[in-house]
């Protein structure tokens, strides 16, 4: 796990938190890349938006072929205007948006048997299908180990028991997570 600096928090927050506002106000990423200190540096993340305790979106990268704040503009951007699962955000919900911000280390293969809750995000593949879900919505929703292997597999639009085929490769990862201070599920 990466150990930061309450700046580095900070300014990955205030990135993230530009980001949206770019976003919403004009349509678009903004075009002013963060250049410093571990924004250069390259990794996953996702950026995920509450408005009023509710998910408002979420969007990330497993790969980095970019910098971590290339990536976070980006993913900022993404999740406030293109998350499929709801219309883009208005600048009225700005007021009670909270951003979490989740860096990810690198994917590492894992049998079912050693997932654990909690601490490990997964990402299951099979063919040309691949879904991930990070380590706090196992928590969040009090998933067994099965129950969270199987919601993976669903969110890759797989049959559910598709992790118990040795066909099937199932990665994980850890987070560390950065959240706003008013806490992103009030």
């Amino acid at each position: 796990m990466r150990s930061l600096s309450e700046n580095d928090r900070s300014l990955i927050l205030s990135i993230a938190r530009q980001g949206v506002w770019h976003a919403v106000l004009h349509g678009r990423p903004g075009a002013d890349l963060p250049t410093a200190g571990i924004l250069l540096e390259r990794g996953g993340l996702f950026v995920t938006l509450h408005v009023k305790g509710k998910l408002r979106g979420c969007i990330g990268v497993i790969e980095a072929q970019a910098t971590l704040g290339e990536n976070l503009i980006r993913c900022a951007a993404d999740a406030a205007l293109h998350d499929p699962r709801f219309a883009p955000m208005r600048v009225e919900e700005m007021e009670h948006l909270a951003i979490e911000v989740s860096l990810l280390t690198p994917l590492e293969p894992i049998r079912p048997e050693e997932v654990e809750i909690g601490r490990h995000g997964l990402l299951v593949e099979r063919g040309m299908h691949r879904g991930l879900l990070l380590p706090q919505v196992a928590t969040e929703h009090r998933l067994s180990r099965e129950q969270f292997l199987a919601e993976t597999c669903h969110k890759a639009g797989l049959p559910r028991d598709t992790w118990k085929d040795p066909q099937t490769r199932i990665y994980a990862f850890e987070c560390t997570i950065i959240a706003e201070a008013n806490g992103a599920r009030q």
